[in-house]
């Protein structure tokens, strides 16, 4: 790869005792790939696929060094010597393609999430300071557990070597166990493990030298480390500085890697995986930093997802390198594409969290909404041959029928799609109108983009109907209709004023008076609407059938939309259900209790109701088996994660 569109982005980088052909990183992040703590066949296909892409490094999701480290049930274990065979694989799939790769080396402390069998697990922790995220209460470590925690990281580090992988990472950002003795206000020890940032730094570089003495100095040895804990008790970012300047005098790390925030505060927490409402490349003023005060490279990450993103960010000196991981979990090519000068090729991340970080905190293997292939590397890595050319139409143009168009037409079907609007895209023309969301469109533009790529032919302002269909004559019909705003049966007394949410966003009058948005779903429209309505300056009541607005959205998704609600003085009513309406007053009843609920003094309601299927075009005879096929919302309304992926599946099937 060239690279001459982004010179700096493309120079190789000397980290340690490897050197990197060009400095894009895949950094640490849980895939859910793992079993039993072990490397699988799945983990290694997610990896090779990104090295395939021509990504510089690659850095493996954290692994535990001590049992106590086990903060998920799917979480890597590197406490044995079992796991060596499954990195090895992992090492050598990524060395084929001529990436380098580092695994992370981890303890969380106090920020542990679930155990084995569903009881609560003892978390450890410097001292007996509790995390407000997950409501543990950890137990203060004794000096032999401090102990026997360094030896592991260093047979963890050990393992890895001797797997054939190219370094370790110590991971020390977010929170987690290293972060929380280099904090004053978790860690309350009057030992030699706290008391000054001179004790409360002693057993981070332990852990280094322990690592050190295990895995050699020829072992590329690095650290990651939040410049800035965006909390109100987090590590600053002073104290970072003066904490990696501390540890690059020492002369035992080869890198330092910077992101943001913590995993002990819900607005630190936003930071790990920043959703769309975050600027590009935020947090690179915080590795300028780091970067100022140490001699080793420094790679940065938080929502750098384009190529002239990390390009900029190297040229000003702000870094050495970029992790551009979400980018690279929707598009595993996109270095290649950008060293190749093919950059409006690149499938960009919307920052949606939906299906990356979102899936992990459900417990579900990694993928994206807009490339369902990730994680799925093994069953859609390498479609099958067609065995006759079919002549494919699709009806609607919504987020399913381009994913099936694309894939569809590349697997080399003459592909037809019609879509009843002036423009593809459906629901999410309307997302992208919403504060915040406005990356959300990117997903139709790329979608469309590679359907047309493949040689699919889209036909807008069609409608398709038995007459197309007799006239067409096509071997399969993928029906991807859609869905439209549902409407329940209300009480309506006094003609009140009564919108779909849809029409709200699309910019239609609303009356004088307080807003009421009846919120059924608990997702981006009702919370999106209300935040808009605010914006406004419209007083704004989100009455949601939850226990909490936005409940079904990626969690730090959720906690942006609902900081900007709060700052917009949105006021929000739980587990009520809409029941009715009169002129100035809304009828809701209690979920719980089956109780009226009566808001008063309001002029207008908006319905966030859901939606129902709309119906696919009447078909003139019976179909043949498997040529009438139906996606999406049409078959039961959903997201557009499960659109694409039913998408993906139909033309898989063709």
């Amino acid at each position: 790869m060239s690279g001459e569109a982004f010179p700096f982005l493309f120079r190789s980088l000397r980290v340690g005792g490897i050197t990197l052909k060009n400095r894009i990183v895949s950094s640490g992040h849980d895939t859910v790939l793992v079993r039993d703590g072990r490397v699988t066949d799945d983990l290694v296909a997610y990896h090779e696929a990104r090295a395939a892409g021509g990504v510089g490094l690659i850095v493996v999701q954290v692994a535990g060094v001590h049992e106590s480290a086990r903060y998920t049930t799917h979480v890597l274990m590197a406490t044995e010597d079992v796991c060596i065979e499954g990195y090895r694989r992992l090492a050598d799939a990524v060395h084929r393609h001529g990436a380098r790769t580092v695994g992370q080396i981890f303890h969380p402390g106090r920020e542990i999430l679930e155990s084995r069998d569903g009881s609560a697990p003892v978390a450890w922790a410097p001292s007996a300071t509790p995390s407000e995220r997950f409501h543990v209460m950890p137990r203060a470590m004794t000096v032999a557990e401090i102990h026997e925690v360094v030896q592991g990281y260093g047979a963890a580090a050990r393992r890895l070597r001797d797997a054939g992988m190219d370094g370790v990472e110590i991971v020390a950002s977010h929170g987690y166990l290293p972060a929380q003795f280099l904090n004053p206000q978790v860690n309350h020890r009057t030992d030699d493990y706290g008391g000054s940032d001179e004790k409360r730094l002693r057993f981070l570089r332990e852990i280094i030298a322990s690592v050190r003495d295990a895995a050699g100095r020829d072992f590329t040895v690095g650290l990651r480390i939040s410049g800035d804990e965006l909390s109100h008790d987090g590590l600053s970012s002073a104290l970072v500085v003066d904490v990696a300047t501390r540890l690059d005098e020492d002369g035992l790390l080869d890198y330092v890697s910077v992101c943001a925030g913590s995993s002990a505060t819900l607005s630190g927490a936003l930071h790990i995986a920043p959703p769309m409402s975050q600027p590009a490349g935020y947090t690179a003023p915080l590795a300028a930093k780091v970067r100022a005060a140490v001699r080793v490279p420094v790679m940065v990450a938080g929502r750098i997802n384009q190529p002239q993103e990390a390009d900029r960010i190297i040229e000003r000196g702000q870094a050495d390198a970029c992790a551009m991981t979400r980018a690279l979990i929707c598009d595993p090519e996109m270095p290649e594409k950008a060293g190749a000068g093919r950059a409006e090729d690149i499938r960009a991340c919307i920052g949606c969290n939906q299906a990356c970080i979102g899936h992990f905190q459900r417990g579900y293997a990694i993928s994206c909404i807009q490339h369902p292939e990730t994680g799925r590397e093994r069953t859609f890595g390498v479609l099958p041959s067609i065995t006759r050319r079919k002549r494919v139409l699709i009806a609607g143009g919504g987020p399913a029928g381009l994913k099936a168009a694309a894939v569809a037409a590349a697997r080399g079907h003459d592909v037809t799609l019609h879509e009843a609007a002036r423009r593809t895209g459906g629901q999410v023309l309307l997302a992208e109108r919403l504060p915040g969301r406005a990356e959300f469109g990117g997903a139709i533009t790329n979608l469309e983009r590679e359907a047309r790529q493949a040689g699919a032919r889209i036909v807008t302002g069609s409608r398709v109907d038995g007459e197309l269909l007799r006239a067409e004559r096509p071997d399969a019909v993928i029906v991807a209709t859609g869905a439209r705003p549902r409407r329940p049966e209300l009480e309506l007394v006094d003609e009140p004023v009564v919108l779909d949410a849809w029409d709200v966003v699309r910019g239609a009058g609303v009356p004088r008076g307080r807003v009421v948005v009846a919120d059924w779903r608990g997702d981006w429209i009702g919370l999106g609407v209300a935040v808009q309505l605010a914006g406004q300056g419209r007083k704004v009541t989100l009455c949601v059938t939850g226990f909490g607005a936005g409940e079904h959205l990626q969690q730090y998704v959720r906690g942006a939309m609902l900081g900007e609600a709060v700052r917009a003085g949105v006021r929000v009513v739980p587990n009520v259900r809409l029941y009715g309406a009169d002129s100035d007053t809304v009828y809701l009843q209690h979920t719980l209790t089956e109780e009226p609920v009566l808001l008063e003094g309001v002029g207008s309601v908006v319905l966030a109701q859901g939606h129902e299927p709309v119906p696919g075009p009447d078909v003139p005879a019976d179909p043949a088996p498997g040529s009438l096929i139906s996606i999406g919302d049409c078959v039961s309304p959903r997201t557009v994660e499960e659109a694409v992926l039913e998408g993906l599946r139909a033309a898989a099937e063709l």
